[in-house]
């Protein structure tokens, strides 16, 4: 079972290292790519003023956000609730810098941002998969959204938690492909016996079955025959009948 959170974060300005600070957390659930509508989601209050080019963006002010939580009554929960999942963000670098600035103000262990490893958390980041996709070409989420048909209308300003859930569409969209991975060739039970028992469903109740008559059978068998020879024995022909040939006879 592959436990996914799409996460998204808005803040104060651009620049963690600057002291700017997280005022909302928004996760995502998706479990074997299907959305669980367990998410989390959380205001935070964050202790200082918030950048007028950052407001423009997000819409959040500060008087909205004077009565919420601080990060540090959220930051057990929020932990808990990512603990063992793929983290999979739009410019990871981005919100994993902000989220760890703030759990270094609370003494808790960063987010380390290593893909592929056992023991480090596993995050994807969305928009280096699109840059690989589509070079050269605009990858920020309103261009994915319009790329792959996503109705992002009611982003009319950045909200962490629409973002997030926006970014889940884009992640199944980028990663369609693997929808349909299990070719089953040659497997019982594989994607061809199930397109062949979907074919089945669908045929007319009353449709005429023309069976080959025993000169047609017979004619079929000797064509056969004829191509297992002119291969050298490798006609698939021969492989699919009932009445095995000889390539030397």
């Amino acid at each position: 079972m592959t436990r996914q959170i799409f996460l998204d974060t808005e803040t104060t300005g651009l620049e963690a290292a600057q002291g700017h600070r997280v005022i909302e957390i928004a996760c995502v659930e998706m479990v074997s790519r299907r959305l669980t509508k367990r998410n989390f989601h959380s205001y935070l209050n964050p202790e200082r003023e918030i950048d007028p080019g950052a407001q423009q963006v997000h819409g959040i002010s500060i008087d909205f956000l004077a009565d919420k939580p601080k990060f540090s009554a959220i930051a057990a929960e929020f932990l808990d609730y990512i603990a063992d999942a793929e983290l999979v963000i739009h410019n990871a670098s981005f919100d994993v810098g902000f989220l760890n600035a703030e759990l270094a103000r609370v003494k808790r262990p960063p987010i380390e941002v290593v893909n592929g490893r056992d023991d480090k958390r596993l995050i994807t980041d969305t928009w280096k998969m699109a840059r690989e996709q589509y070079p050269g070409k605009k990858n920020s989420l309103n261009a994915l959204c319009e790329r792959f048909e996503i109705d992002n209308s009611a982003r009319t300003l950045h909200g962490a938690l629409l973002d997030a859930a926006l970014l889940a569409d884009v992640y199944l969209a980028l990663t369609r492909g693997q929808d349909s991975l299990d070719i089953g060739l040659g497997t019982p039970g594989g994607s061809a016996a199930k397109r062949a028992a979907k074919v089945a469903t669908v045929r007319p109740p009353n449709l005429r079955v023309q069976r080959a008559n025993p000169d047609e059978i017979a004619g079929h068998e000797a064509m056969v025959e004829s191509l297992q020879k002119a291969s050298g024995g490798k006609a698939v022909w021969a492989e699919l009948s009932d009445t095995p040939t000889d390539a030397g006879s």
